[in-house]
């Protein structure tokens, strides 16, 4: 963690909420679809919902890179829609088979899209799951 100090969920979860736009974020495990914690969404939007369905997004294009006998990893995965970003950013802290991700919806209309991948990254280093 290059000196970092590690961060729970439930502080990565309110770090998250605090970059400029967000609307709702979650941790995911990808194997099993269920969220570890997940702050923000309300009334405009399920979080467990979301969570859910980005994992088969993750583990669709996880399987297309092993059909395509690529070695890369996959950073992140930006969706675009009329007006919210979202973001999927895997957790690079792979131990014991663990896979999680990290899922943020943005308001298009206030958020910077670069700064938010940057904190978001930022916020995926300091995390200790």
């Amino acid at each position: 963690m290059d000196g970092a100090q590690a961060v729970n969920i439930e502080t990565a979860l309110k770090e998250a909420m605090a970059i400029e736009g967000a609307i709702g974020v979650a941790l995911v495990d990808y194997t099993s679809g269920l969220t570890l914690g997940v702050a923000g969404g309300g009334a405009t939007m399920d979080m467990n919902v979301a969570a859910a369905g980005n994992t088969d997004v993750i583990r669709a294009k996880v399987r297309t890179l092993e059909l395509l006998g690529m070695q890369d990893g996959i950073e992140d995965i930006l969706i675009t829609l009329d007006s919210q970003y979202h973001v999927i950013r895997l957790l690079q802290q792979k131990r014991h088979g663990d896979a999680f991700f990290l899922y943020l919806s943005l308001d298009k209309a206030r958020a910077n899209l670069g700064l938010a991948r940057h904190q978001l990254r930022k916020i995926e280093a300091e995390l200790d799951v």
